[in-house]
């Protein structure tokens, strides 16, 4: 359940709503990161998340990783598409 806070700083736009597990030990953390930042725990989860896919798109391995993916998928494409 989002806070009036949260509903009145919610990026506005195309956005997807999701729902997260997480230990009770880290949501504590994440909640008093976003209290001393005065800000929602929704902008704290979306920045880590945001930084975290940035790293991702930096790191050479995970760009092997993922170009080999694409063409796996591409293949299975292929083979359906032909029958």
């Amino acid at each position: 359940m989002t806070s009036p806070k949260e509903e009145q700083m919610a990026p506005q736009g195309d956005t997807k709503s999701m729902t997260l597990r997480i230990d009770e030990a880290l949501a504590e953390r994440v909640r008093t990161i976003a209290e001393v930042e005065e800000t929602t725990v929704s902008d704290v989860i979306r920045d880590a998340l945001a930084e975290h896919v940035e790293r991702r798109r930096r790191d050479p391995e995970f760009q092997t990783r993922l170009q080999r993916n694409l063409r796996r998928h591409e293949e299975l494409l292929n083979m359906l598409a032909d029958g």
